[in-house]
């Protein structure tokens, strides 16, 4: 089971934008082969972060709105938003050392 949040365009602003905490969104489609190779290591990140970090997975397919308002133009791509903000974005697949290198020291 996915430690990641499926998240719609509808609850965005509430989930995402008006958190307490750091909040890690993994844009994606079921079809996308790097997006399904990710998964895996986005919900080893949820689990380990759990309480600093909360992850969400919005599928674009399904919930183009935010997708379009953040500009993801290939996926998966993985915004970090710390106090509503944009604070990183990440393009591809990469390994989990790399990910975390990038969004620890934001949290």
């Amino acid at each position: 089971m996915s430690s990641a949040t499926p998240i719609t365009d509808a609850a965005f602003d509430d989930e995402v934008i008006k958190s307490s905490v750091p909040v890690l969104v993994d844009f994606w489609a079921p079809w996308c082969g790097p997006c399904r190779m990710v998964g895996p290591v986005v919900d080893e990140i949820a689990a380990e972060r759990a309480g600093k970090l909360k992850v969400c997975k919005m599928n674009v397919d399904e919930e183009q709105e935010t997708a379009g308002k953040f500009q993801v133009m290939s996926i998966p791509t993985l915004i970090l938003f710390k106090g509503g903000e944009v604070v990183a974005r990440i393009v591809g697949a990469q390994a989990k050392d790399k990910l975390l290198s990038q969004i620890d020291p934001l949290l």
